[in-house]
């Protein structure tokens, strides 16, 4: 896997814009497994109202803590947000009918992906958000697609 980028987000406007920057190297890789890392609050769901947004989508984008899962099957291409942060066992997923839903096309930016360990895809994209005061980073991982490694490296935020 490579590691190597990792971008400085000084605000939640450069957070959004890291999103659709994302985004747009996904969909021209066509890639579909992004996971999601971070610590609460390190700027998730902001990541992925940017990425959402580059993809058509025009509403409201909030956290699926408590859904688990939201659609967005507008976007082109379709793309869902889980959050499995409230999974207690990996094997949940199963019971949550979402095998169809991973083994899809559709783009899935994937929260807490640690939580769903042995029962998820490998990720295309991985992007670690920390936080510390006020300064928040990005570090991006790149899995086996050098389509996707080539459209990463000229992203600036």
């Amino acid at each position: 896997m490579y590691s190597g980028c990792t971008f400085a987000l000084p605000s939640e406007a450069a957070t959004v814009a890291l999103g659709e920057q994302l985004a747009k190297a996904v969909v021209a890789a066509g890639a579909r497994m992004v996971f999601l890392r971070g610590d609460l609050g390190a700027g998730k769901t902001t990541l992925s109202r940017g990425f959402l947004q580059q993809l058509g989508h025009e509403g409201h984008v909030k956290s699926p803590t408590y859904t688990l899962i939201e659609s967005y099957p507008q976007t082109t291409p379709p793309a869902h947000h889980l959050d499995l942060y409230r999974l207690a066992d990996p094997e949940e997923l199963e019971y949550l009918g979402l095998r169809e839903l991973l083994t899809s096309r559709d783009i899935c930016l994937i929260e807490w992906p640690e939580r769903g360990s042995g029962c998820l895809p490998p990720a295309d994209l991985t992007i670690e958000l920390r936080y510390q005061d006020e300064r928040r980073t990005a570090r991006v991982s790149v899995g086996e697609n050098s389509v996707l490694l080539r459209h990463i490296s000229t992203i600036t935020i």
